[in-house]
């Protein structure tokens, strides 16, 4: 088998989603993600399980759809759990999805505590390191542009964040950096505004993190070896300065401004784009 590369990137492709139906509702909805969860997860690292209710005009029970990051872990999930009851009395269908031709997906940063997930499984949690350079609150900057774009009772907070990820046993060291702001009442009360500047601090750190880890492929081998590839973009200049270069230059107007939002990155899921072809293994193209 052909080696699968791993991108840090929210899974799309067809063969990496999984559509799970004939769920019986013998337990509580509750009791059934987690055994779905405890089943699915064993194949490799889910990005995300979702559970759904069946139409009204169908008996009462669910579906599920699931996405892997490798769509070798979808096709073993497949073969392994297709027409096993596993955790109910009645056996389960699951198929890989296929989605309607047409369709195109721009690939989607994957966030910060997720890149975490897939890096802790396939490097271990030896395999890599974080390390902050920045995090600096830049507020007040562009103040000209800031008071055409606010109202007069509002002002702008902003962090700007560098992060170094190291994977030590390949060799391969990656920078990211996130920008990040949110409007605030300029007559805030300190709680609230403390409260604020912590949540836009991690934010910075998580959009940071995020950017390190899309510079870096994961190759992956069916023999379950591992090998690391480094991918740095053409006008990317923040890897090759040094940690005092990097302070000097920070140039706030060469980012996009990123408001804060926890679920940012997070995409909602069209399932009327998702068809199976069952007893059929779908590979997708």
């Amino acid at each position: 088998m052909e080696p699968e590369v791993v991108t840090f990137t929210i899974p799309t492709e067809s063969n990496k989603i999984v559509f799970v139906w004939n769920i019986k509702s013998q337990l509580p909805e509750g009791d059934i993600y987690c055994a779905m969860l405890k089943v699915f997860a064993e194949f490799g690292p889910l990005y995300s399980l979702k559970l759904f209710p069946n139409a009204g005009v169908a008996e009462s029970g669910y579906y599920a759809v699931i996405k892997y990051y490798s769509s070798w872990c979808a096709r073993r999930a497949h073969a392994a759990c297709d027409k096993k009851a596993l955790f109910q009395d009645t056996p389960l269908k699951v198929q890989v999805c296929n989605k309607q031709k047409g369709f195109q997906y721009k690939s989607l940063e994957l966030y910060g505590h997720k890149c975490q997930e897939l890096a802790n499984y396939y490097l271990g949690f030896n395999g890599w390191s974080k390390r902050i350079i920045a995090l600096q609150n830049i507020s007040g900057l562009d103040d000209e542009a800031e008071e055409e774009d606010c109202p007069q009772e509002q002002a702008k907070l902003r962090y700007l964040c560098v992060v170094q990820v190291t994977l030590p046993y390949h060799g391969v060291s990656s920078r990211g950096v996130g920008v990040v702001q949110e409007s605030i009442e300029k007559q805030n009360d300190a709680t609230e505004f403390l409260l604020k500047n912590g949540k836009l601090q991690k934010y910075a750190v998580q959009r940071a993190l995020s950017n390190a880890f899309q510079k870096i492929l994961l190759v992956v081998f069916d023999n379950g070896k591992l090998a690391v590839e480094f991918m740095q973009g053409k006008d990317d200049t923040v890897d090759c300065l040094t940690e005092e270069e990097l302070q000097g230059l920070i140039q706030v107007n060469d980012f996009t401004w990123t408001p804060l939002d926890p679920g940012d990155g997070e995409e909602q899921e069209n399932l009327t784009e998702l068809t199976f072809q069952e007893d059929t293994l779908v590979d997708g193209e």
